[in-house]
């Protein structure tokens, strides 16, 4: 399957999608926003209360990274 996903994330779903590769503990989110936001694009889901990257999502992430270089410039 190949899925081509292209979406103009801003810089704080960003920041938030980069947070999401590492486990988080209860609690830890500020930005619940963004989380609803990716959450729509179906790239975090809530697993137990806590937000977890779907691999729609890690995808995004890596073809993504690119971007997130120009962001950091």
């Amino acid at each position: 399957m190949n899925i081509d996903v292209d979406l103009d994330l801003s810089p704080d779903q960003w920041e938030v999608l980069k947070a999401l590769r590492n486990p988080m503990p209860r609690g830890r989110l500020a930005k619940t926003y963004v989380v609803e936001d990716l959450v729509k694009f179906g790239l975090v889901t809530i697993r137990d209360g806590i937000p977890v990257m779907t691999s729609t999502g890690r995808k995004v992430l890596v073809r993504g990274s690119c971007h997130l270089l120009d962001l950091a410039a």
